[in-house]
């Protein structure tokens, strides 16, 4: 084959891939979800809610703006679509990437918000107080947010007492039984017999002791937390390798080393797995010691509502519930991979 037939056959070859079919998926979910949310703005604007529901203009121009942010990931997913990257653009693209993979959830929740809004504030097939439209839960984040908001910072405070005090009484018992035989002889039988127990188990007894409802809250997050913390330590530091301990030995560690700079740093894997795990019993422990006797905070509010019935209000608190505790979860797994570089998307969240 001559030179100017290998030149024709490789020009050819390249209009090809430049004439290649674009992937269309992401662009037409994104005109999906702008036809979905358009769709959901215009039942809200022209058909007739059953009762004058307050804040239903809000939730118009909530719907237009997420429209206008469908159009916008469709927009990006059209331009970088079929496109080469440049390198220095990885971080960019990665960006538009995870913003184009959220359109097909832009869709569900619009179809889904415009459903809830049928059923609830048009045509009133759910019962009311019991079910609410979502103008009623905007409603409750502009009317009472400082209440809510008060709530929310009481509940983070206490948890976050409880949490840190359990963890860190977990992390030192764990290390303690890994560690030491003798102390292992000693508190093993004590944490089986009193760790499978459930923490809200021990109500009476906490307010009894303690002097406050807040101290016998922080004491029951602690010690829902310190159980899953202290049984991963104590495995993770238990099944580090002999072999790791036997070079630091032979060149010259002592114990503290050995436990500081080997043990610890080894079990650290199974460490954060105890900590997810405290931090989901101490969410739920959470809410029931402050239906108990705390004066605010989440798992107030939410008895609060339930007695007054006031359904939106409690709707609202559960979603920024949900939201808070995604959001801590979140936050350990970025220190998580942050630490544990190597095992970077090992563990799924």
């Amino acid at each position: 084959m001559s030179s100017h037939t290998q030149a024709i056959d490789l020009g050819g070859l390249d209009a090809g891939n430049a004439a290649a079919p674009r992937d269309l998926s992401g662009q037409i979910v994104a005109a999906l979800a702008v036809l979905a949310w358009l769709g959901g703005a215009a039942v809200t604007q022209w058909w007739p809610a059953a009762d004058d529901w307050p804040y239903t203009r809000e939730l118009l121009i909530l719907k237009l703006a997420l429209a206008a942010l469908s159009a916008v990931i469709g927009a990006c997913a059209w331009l970088t679509n079929g496109s080469v990257k440049p390198h220095a653009d990885t971080r960019r693209a990665a960006r538009i990437d995870t913003w184009i993979a959220a359109s097909p959830w832009l869709l569900a929740l619009a179809i889904g918000i415009t459903t809830w809004e049928l059923v609830t504030a048009q045509l009133e097939w759910l019962p009311r107080p019991f079910f609410a439209p979502p103008q009623a839960l905007i409603a409750v984040y502009f009317d009472d947010f400082p209440r809510l908001a008060s709530s929310v910072g009481h509940s983070f405070v206490l948890l976050a007492y409880g949490y840190a005090l359990g963890a860190l009484t977990g992390f030192t018992i764990g290390v303690s039984i890994g560690w030491s035989r003798a102390v292992g002889y000693w508190l093993h039988p004590v944490l089986r017999l009193i760790g499978p127990l459930p923490a809200t188990a021990w109500l009476p007894l906490a307010f009894f002791f303690f002097p406050s409802s807040f101290s016998a809250s922080v004491f029951l997050i602690a010690l829902a937390t310190a159980f899953p913390v202290a049984v991963l330590t104590w495995s993770g530091v238990a099944g580090v390798n002999s072999a790791y301990y036997d070079v630091a030995r032979t060149l010259g560690a002592r114990a503290s080393f050995l436990i500081l700079r080997v043990a610890i740093p080894a079990a650290l894997p199974s460490v954060f797995v105890g900590l997810f795990m405290g931090l989901g019993a101490s969410f739920s422990v959470l809410i029931v010691a402050e239906m108990m006797g705390v004066k605010a905070g989440l798992g107030w509010y939410l008895q609060w509502a339930q007695g007054w019935a006031a359904y939106s209000n409690m709707y609202a608190a559960l979603l920024v519930m949900a939201l808070m505790c995604s959001g801590l979860i979140t936050l350990l797994f970025k220190v998580r991979d942050r630490l544990l570089a190597w095992q970077k998307g090992l563990l799924k969240w």
